[in-house]
C-alpha cells in the first residue's frame, strides 16, 4: 500500500484505493449511526396504518396526516382500506403498525389493545321534498313503514341486523329497499328521493344537494371509531400518534 520515494513514504495506486475506500466507509458507518438515531427516536421511517371510511369522514386521518407530516417530515406513511376484522389480523402479523376500527380489540387479547377516539350519533337524512322535511322533531312513529336505505358492506355484515334491532327498541320497523356498500352512495339516492337513511353525523357536509338532516336524540345507535395497536410495540412514534389522535 506504501511506497518509499526519497526517504519518504507515500500512499501507492494500491494504497490510494484503500484509502478511499475507508473513507466511504467510515462516512456509511457515520450515515448508518444517525439513522439508528432518527429510528430510535421516532424521526424517521415508514409505517402502514389502516382506516374504516368512518374514521375518514370524521376527519381523523386528515388530521392525523398534518399534524404528523410536520412533526416528522422524513417519515413514509402507507394507508391502507380494510375492514375492522381484516385489520385486527393484519395488525397481529405486522403488516399494519395502527388502524382505525369500528369496534375495539377483542377484550382480553394477548397481542392487541384499543382506544375510543370518537363517537357520532346517527342521523336522519331526508328527501328535500318528503313530508318529514318540514317537521324538526321528528318521532319514532312517523319513520314506521317508511322506505329505507342501508350500508351493507360485506356478505354477512352484521350491520343491517343491529340497525333492525335498534329501530324496533325505538319503536319502528323500516322497509329496507335499498343496499348500499357506502354511506355516500346511501346519500345519493337520499337526494334523488327514493328513501330514508340514517348516516354519521360528520357527512352532513359531505351531503349532495336535495338532503334534509334531522337530529334523532331518542335513536341509540351510534358509529364509534377505535385507534388499534400491538400491546408490545413500544416505539416512540406509535406513542406520540397515540396520544396526538386522542387528544
Amino acid at each position: 500500500l506504501f511506497e518509499r520515494v526519497k526517504q519518504r513514504l507515500h500512499l501507492n495506486a494500491e494504497g490510494r484505493a484503500f484509502l478511499a475506500e475507508a473513507r466511504a466507509l467510515l462516512a456509511n458507518a457515520a450515515r448508518l449511526e444517525e439513522l439508528g438515531r432518527n429510528l430510535a427516536s421516532g424521526a424517521t421511517g415508514s409505517l402502514a396504518i389502516g382506516y374504516v371510511e368512518g374514521a375518514v369522514h370524521a376527519g381523523l386521518i386528515a388530521a392525523m396526516l398534518k399534524d404528523f407530516r410536520h412533526a416528522r417530515p422524513d417519515f413514509h406513511l402507507q394507508l391502507r382500506s380494510l375492514r375492522t376484522a381484516a385489520q385486527f389480523d393484519d395488525l397481529r402479523q405486522r403488516v399494519l403498525d395502527l388502524g382505525f376500527v369500528y369496534s375495539p380489540a377483542p377484550e382480553g387479547d394477548p397481542d392487541l389493545e384499543s382506544m375510543l377516539v370518537r363517537r357520532e350519533p346517527l342521523v336522519l337524512a331526508i328527501p328535500e321534498g318528503d313530508p318529514l322535511a318540514g317537521i324538526a322533531d321528528i318521532q319514532p312513529g312517523q319513520l314506521d313503514g317508511r322506505v329505507w336505505i342501508t350500508v351493507v358492506r360485506q356478505p354477512g355484515d352484521t350491520n343491517r341486523a343491529q340497525f333492525l334491532a335498534a329501530c324496533a327498541e325505538s319503536g319502528f320497523m323500516p322497509d329496507i329497499a335499498y343496499e348500499t356498500n357506502d354511506p355516500l352512495t346511501s346519500l345519493g339516492l337520499v337526494s334523488a328521493g327514493l328513501g330514508l337513511a340514517t348516516v354519521q353525523e360528520s357527512l352532513r357536509s359531505a351531503a349532495p344537494p336535495g338532503v334534509i338532516f334531522r337530529d334523532l336524540p331518542w335513536f341509540k345507535r351510534s358509529v364509534s371509531i377505535h385507534l388499534a395497536w400491538r400491546r408490545n410495540d413500544r416505539r416512540t412514534v406509535i406513542g406520540d400518534l397515540r396520544k396526538a389522535v386522542g387528544q
